[in-house]
């Protein structure tokens, strides 16, 4: 049976091991993208997610792996990240394969197109394909959202849920708590408009489990706060993941090139397309813990119960 089709928290908005969590390497991958004939037959598995619940570091993780791959001398423009991988949710994907018009918004139009669109983009030149998503690992309509068969593994960013909220409320011009709320519903989500198709996120422990708890691809778990800790750290067990050769003078310069004073400073002098009209900038304030100031103490409390297991995994404390 389809599921029922999650319905939005409101109109037009969606309202630790401990350091990084590594399993086998990404088997076959190649450095930098490197290219081959792409397969006439059988589905590539040329897919690499980086998966996160919203506004948990995805971005800042896509600008350094931008900054490393092309081996920039001068910072990568932030809004020209888009270069290394593509998002899953953007509507011009999914367009060339609707045989007519596309309608963003609908449900069952952008699960149809999906396989279509995924296995295009695996089958490309690239040994392996960047695609950054927020949704949940699982089935919408009887379709996977991330097909086995294409996926070649995955980094899944992950940050204090309550910070999480924090920076969700911010983004989409709500408040703390109406994003506690959507954090903790199973029918979460992000609704189709002109620049996104639906994105199913449902509640924030389930998002996490469905991308760590399963083991039938390779997955890499990097916490937010250790990246901010050390990322050198942090990248180095990316780009190892990946496969990656790490370069000590090329990770310096690209830790540094996607700094959040660095892509802070663009976002002030040209802007980033990635900006909900509703946030006065993408790049507010970065740092952990900074819920402690929005958030009070009883609201954290029982936002913390009902996730405990998830957070106390992963080192998370009210």
């Amino acid at each position: 049976m389809a599921p029922r089709m999650p319905s939005p928290p409101g109109p037009k908005r969606p309202p630790t091991q401990t350091r990084q969590q590594v399993r086998a390497p990404v088997p076959g991958a190649a450095p930098g993208g490197a290219r081959k004939a792409a397969s006439q037959s059988a589905p590539k598995r040329a897919l690499y997610w980086l998966a996160s619940y919203p506004k948990s570091g995805n971005t800042w993780t896509r600008i350094f792996l931008a900054n490393y791959l092309f081996d920039r001398k001068t910072p990568m423009p932030i809004n020209q990240v888009h270069r290394i991988g593509m998002g899953d949710a953007i509507p011009k994907a999914y367009a060339p394969f609707a045989g007519g018009p596309f309608d963003p918004t609908s449900h069952e139009q952008s699960i149809t197109i999906r396989p279509r669109m995924l296995r295009a983009l695996a089958s490309g030149d690239a040994d392996l394909m960047f695609v950054k998503t927020h949704n949940a690992r699982r089935s919408v309509l009887g379709e996977a959202l991330i097909p086995l068969a294409l996926t070649r593994g995955a980094a899944y960013i992950i940050r204090h849920p309550l910070d999480v909220a924090c920076s969700y409320a911010r983004h989409y011009g709500t408040t703390p708590e109406e994003a506690c709320e959507g954090l903790s519903r199973a029918d979460h989500l992000i609704v189709g408009d002109q620049g996104t198709v639906p994105q199913y996120l449902g509640d924030w422990s389930e998002h996490v489990r469905s991308w760590t708890q399963p083991r039938d691809i390779p997955v890499l778990v990097l916490r937010y706060e250790d990246l901010l800790a050390d990322p050198t750290a942090g990248f180095t067990s990316l780009l190892e993941h990946i496969g990656v050769p790490v370069v000590e003078e090329r990770l310096a310069r690209a830790v540094r090139f996607s700094s959040f004073d660095e892509v802070r400073a663009q976002e002030e002098q040209a802007g980033f397309v990635e900006k909900s009209p509703s946030a006065q900038r993408f790049f507010h304030a970065g740092g952990s813990g900074k819920w402690r100031e929005k958030i009070a103490p009883k609201k954290a409390a029982a936002f913390a119960e009902k996730h405990r297991a998830v957070m106390e995994r992963y080192g998370y404390t009210v």
